[in-house]
């Protein structure tokens, strides 16, 4: 049960689209991402997804629209629906809380594709 200070937490996340894992609330996972540029096509298949901008500017993309987001905002992605988050500014810290199951890059396999994720060191 150790308090996770955000600014310290995302100091140790160095490289762009490889999250981090913060903490686990029962099947889910609070993970730290850093996004630089814009991420692939994808979707998840049974995922639900939340994204937290905490620092810069992001663009949530959908094959029909695109969602912009600031510091303090969030999006819900429900599985099934294609998109690509972009950073709109770099370095772009994003929180997501999504199921452990996850898979970053969903239902495509790329270079960016991360099975296991590090964790960050406790507080």
């Amino acid at each position: 049960m150790n308090k996770i200070n955000l600014a310290a937490a995302f100091a140790e996340v160095t490289e762009a689209w490889s999250p981090k894992i913060a903490g686990d609330i029962n099947d889910f996972q609070v993970k730290l991402a850093r996004f630089e540029g814009a991420f692939d096509w994808h979707r998840h298949e049974a995922e639900d997804e939340l994204f937290l901008v905490v620092a810069g500017r992001m663009r949530m993309g959908f094959r029909d629209h695109d969602v912009d987001l600031d510091v303090g905002e969030f999006i819900i992605v429900p599985h099934g629906v294609e998109h690509r988050p972009e950073a709109l500014t770099e370095p772009c810290h994003i929180l997501l809380l999504e199921p452990a199951t996850t898979v970053n890059t969903g239902d495509v396999e790329t270079k960016r594709t991360r099975r296991m994720l590090d964790r960050l060191s406790p507080g």
